[in-house]
């Protein structure tokens, strides 16, 4: 089949098995293909080739309502729904999206970036039934790593046993989340899998029970499959339950959502699936290195960028930090939500097993679990995207901050990510950190500043502190470090000048020393390593210079770094008419490459540079 020449689902109803063998084959084949010159989400997408098909084969999208939680397992319903022809432009500027998008399609019917939702928005749309009619089935489709989520614990409890309703749940069960699964429900999964005779239960219920007991088939149902097998956690929360089932064969596949398709009750359908099924890199991996992957040689398996020496991520960075202070300092763990390889915590849990904690895709248990360590005078390290730390603002606020807890947190991928996309842009941390009390917020321009910073937070701050850091790579020689921990929250002038202040944090300033060295041009160069709190001795000094003072940031300017500085220069009465601001405006960022969002926004070094000469 051309799968350029798909423009909707409706042909896979005259497919036969064999056919939708050989269209999984060669969708699979197609993803590889353009992921390895893209880049993306390749794991999870090849995973759930067949169920997506049978999804498409037994409803009738867009009227019944798939809803893929996160959305970044979502290339096979786009090649379904026609758009197979925009997957060269995959996750990057004006092109295709790698998660749903309701704009692309109507099949899309909801976006989501962040994961454990999709239960939740089913119940909505479920539910809105009783306004518009119930001529169609709503079917959240949702990882089994996306369960340890509190917020699909809270739509499960609420949907159970709701008989006038009948949401089909489909448990896309590939024992792993972005990596390994961890947790005990992980071990009652496990249990299930074991027990292959029950999956036969459901379906024979009716076969099994005389003719006699036809109007008490629930209860005698339920009777006979406690006698014969334990009930599931499931069942026990109210839906009918039908699995584990093949999730990689169309004839057990079809079966069983045909069964669900003409329930009267909340169902269930646990389906097991590979994870990075066709492809035996993505196949064997056990760390997520194959979750999300930057364009790669499809036969060996490398990435096509070379990584230079002495060139580390900032997450690498970070995490040779933590190792060097694990070793010095026994009482010392790390708490991470699911992303262990993410934040570049392997080697750390390879030398630390048993100082690195996984919760699972659980912010929120993740940061008050912290909390309980630093009461207990045990530092703590929190590494959490930028993104993700929105979902755990209140644990943040009441829980650590408010009982003010020694809790450093690593703001992982701050600033512009890139092809993600909307949901993934880490520009609202700051805003969100910034009001509240107690919190400090940081931000390191190199390697170097971000040990001082971490020193700073551990050895010197009492209190939660935030350190921000960007995707993307930085340099690190060891030779470098300077292991001097700052004594107290300030800034520091890296270029002098006379005529114009140029105020920002991060990478960006070593950029912009550069080009103002190379063009000779009379501008102070500050490095504002502390977002908060401010360093207002400096402030002053430079207020009374009365020159041009631009303030940068790679962030929202809504409530953020330029926001606290203009905020404090009208509360002391000083001209804020010198003040420019650089900044994102109220608005979501779109996907591209960094040097391609950055140029749209106007926050390029050119544009930096612009904006200097006119203040000159």
């Amino acid at each position: 089949m051309n799968l350029y020449e798909i423009k909707d689902p409706s042909f896979l109803s005259s497919l036969t098995l064999k056919e939708l063998d050989e269209l999984s084959q060669e969708i699979r084949e197609f993803i590889i293909e353009k992921v390895s010159k893209t880049g993306g989400h390749l794991s999870s997408n090849l995973g759930i080739v067949e169920l997506t098909i049978a999804l498409h084969k037994v409803f009738e999208s867009p009227k019944d309502k798939l809803i893929f939680d996160v959305g970044h397992q979502g290339y096979t319903h786009k090649i379904l729904t026609g758009r197979a022809k925009d997957f060269d432009g995959l996750r990057q500027q004006n092109g295709l999206s790698g998660f749903l998008k309701r704009s692309e399609s109507i099949h899309d019917i909801y976006e989501a970036g962040h994961s454990s939702t999709s239960i939740a928005a089913a119940s909505g749309i479920e539910f809105s039934k009783r306004y518009i009619g119930n001529s169609f089935k709503v079917i959240p489709i949702i990882g089994d790593g996306a369960l340890t989520g509190g917020m699909a614990f809270e739509a499960l409890n609420f949907l159970g046993g709701k008989k006038d309703h009948q949401p089909i749940i489909i448990l896309n069960d590939n024992e792993m989340s972005i990596s390994e699964n961890i947790g005990y429900l992980s071990n009652i999964l496990n249990n299930i899998r074991s027990k292959n005779s029950y999956r036969k239960i459901k379906a024979k219920t009716y076969r099994i029970l005389p003719k006699f007991l036809s109007r008490l088939t629930s209860k005698v149902e339920r009777g006979v499959k406690g006698f014969l097998s334990n009930n599931t956690i499931f069942d026990d929360l109210g839906f009918s339950y039908y699995g584990p089932i093949n999730g990689h064969n169309f004839k057990e596949l079809i079966k069983y959502l045909e069964i669900a398709k003409k329930s009267n009750k909340p169902c269930v359908i646990h389906v097991l699936t590979e994870k990075g099924k066709g492809y035996k890199y993505s196949e064997n991996d056990q760390t997520g290195v194959w979750h999300g992957v930057g364009p790669f040689d499809i036969t060996t398996g490398n990435p096509l960028s070379v990584q230079q020496d002495h060139i580390c991520s900032w997450s690498e960075v970070v995490s040779k930090y933590v190792e060097q202070y694990a070793a010095s300092k026994k009482e010392f763990t790390i708490v991470v939500p699911a992303m262990i390889a993410g934040s570049s915590l392997l080697s750390f849990k390879e030398k630390y097993p048993d100082r690195l904690i996984d919760v699972g895709i659980a912010e929120q248990m993740a940061v008050t679990m912290a909390s309980g360590f630093a009461i207990s005078n045990v530092d703590v390290f929190v590494p959490i995207y930028s993104t993700f730390i929105q979902r755990a603002y209140d644990q943040i606020n009441h829980d650590v901050a408010r009982q003010n807890c020694k809790v450093v947190f690593g703001i992982d991928r701050a600033g512009i990510v890139g092809a993600d996309g909307e949901t993934h842009q880490g520009v609202f941390d700051i805003p969100l950190l910034r009001h509240i009390p107690n919190m400090t917020i940081a931000h390191p321009r190199n390697a170097n500043e971000a040990f001082r910073l971490l020193d700073y937070a551990f050895m010197v701050n009492q209190g939660p502190f935030a350190l921000r850091y960007e995707r993307g790579n930085v340099i690190f020689q060891e030779n470098d470090i300077s292991y001097q921990p700052m004594k107290r929250p300030s800034w520091e002038v890296i270029q002098s000048g006379t005529k114009c202040v140029f105020i920002s944090f991060g990478s960006i300033l070593e950029q912009v020393k550069d080009e103002v060295v190379k063009q000779q041009l009379d501008v102070m160069i500050v490095d504002a390593k502390f977002i908060k709190p401010l360093d207002h001795e400096l402030l002053d000094e430079i207020s009374v210079m009365n020159i041009p003072i631009i303030i940068y940031e790679e962030s929202s300017l809504l409530g953020g770094f330029g926001s606290a500085v203009s905020e404090y220069m009208v509360q002391t009465k000083k001209s804020t008419l010198m003040l420019e601001l650089m900044g994102i405006d109220d608005q979501y960022v779109e996907q591209g490459t960094k040097k391609e969002i950055l140029e749209k926004l106007n926050l390029d070094l050119m544009s930096i540079m612009k904006k200097i000469k006119e203040k000159l």
